[in-house]
């Protein structure tokens, strides 16, 4: 398939991005320069400086190539996420992240997958397109974004036209979400803590609190923080902020929506989730051992109330233990 300047001209602003960059010659040019970060690897926070491409493996695990748990159809995201089609939910292998209550750990943490070459992963990109899905949806992607943004341009190369959804534990390099702009559309980050102590303890990141904030900062300058939605009601651009309230008051949560409120602003979509249990290392865990107790969410609608954070999805009482 082959893109011209007057081609962009031609894009609807609700198409994706990255279409734009694929007709300027620009993606080729990113996924030439994002993989030569591989070299000497600080995609993430913890600048392992490993080369990727030699061989060296860093805190997370993975190679030169990327590593593929599972692709599927996914109608259990957000509203205008998921639509009446489903959202093209690619897991990827492995995490910058230990968490202590991780239900997806033998993906992240104990290596399930399989490994992927570029056109590998552009051709399940393109299946899940046409499958019905409304985007492609990128669960766990940070140490793999030159391998992303490569399969990008290729998919692109071929048709793919929906928008790609950058589903993160929101630890992320300011640096690293650069490389991604004009590519993803839409960003699901986590703001999981407002205390570097409890983020280091339960989930191993380090300097968890200015990381996570750095990042949601860059997001918002790169779309926003208004969920854009097309006729049909399905998003094509914006971000949703998630965030799991835990046990014992150990996500900090109205200090987190405190600052999303003061920083990102009250018009900000924010996700607050209930869907708590332990798992994995939690399950003898002496407060994360339990499920999340009705009260407790309450404190966590309380506080998104009287911030004023309007925009977003809560989950029913009724479904809290």
């Amino acid at each position: 398939m082959s893109w011209t300047a007057s081609d962009a001209e031609a894009l609807s602003s609700e198409a994706p991005r990255y279409l734009r960059l694929l007709a300027s010659g620009a993606l080729r040019e990113r996924a030439s320069l994002a993989r030569e970060r591989l070299a000497e690897c600080r995609l993430c926070p913890r600048r392992c400086g490993v080369n990727r491409l030699d061989g060296q493996l860093g805190y997370c695990r993975a190679g030169a190539g990327a590593r593929v748990a599972s692709y599927n159809v996914h109608h259990w995201e957000e509203p205008p996420i998921s639509g009446s089609g489903g959202s093209g939910t690619i897991f990827f292998t492995y995490c910058t992240g230990r968490c202590l209550f991780c239900q997806n750990y033998s993906i992240s943490q104990l290596g399930v997958g399989n490994d992927m070459t570029t056109s590998e992963l552009a051709r399940t990109m393109l299946t899940l397109q046409r499958r019905g899905c409304h985007n492609i949806n990128l669960v766990t992607p940070t140490h793999y974004v030159p391998q992303i943004i490569a399969a990008v341009a290729e998919a692109a190369n071929q048709g793919l036209h929906i928008p790609i959804v950058y589903n993160t534990s929101g630890y992320e390099r300011v640096e690293t979400l650069r490389l991604l702009e004009g590519i993803v559309d839409i960003f699901l980050p986590d703001a999981k803590y407002a205390d570097d102590g409890v983020a280091r303890e339960l989930s191993g990141f380090d300097g968890y609190v200015a990381h996570n904030r750095a990042a949601l900062l860059e997001i918002k300058r790169q779309v926003g923080t208004e969920l854009l939605v097309d006729p049909q009601g399905i998003a094509y651009r914006g971000m949703v902020v998630r965030h799991l309230v835990l046990p014992e008051g150990l996500s900090q949560t109205p200090e987190v929506l405190t600052w999303i409120a003061e920083n990102l602003g009250r018009e900000t979509y924010v996700s607050l989730m209930a869907q708590y249990f332990a798992a994995h290392r939690a399950v003898d865990h002496p407060k994360l051992g339990r499920r999340l107790y009705r009260r407790e969410y309450r404190v966590a609608l309380d506080a998104l109330e009287e911030l004023g954070l309007e925009n977003g999805w809560t989950q029913e009482l009724d479904r809290v233990y």
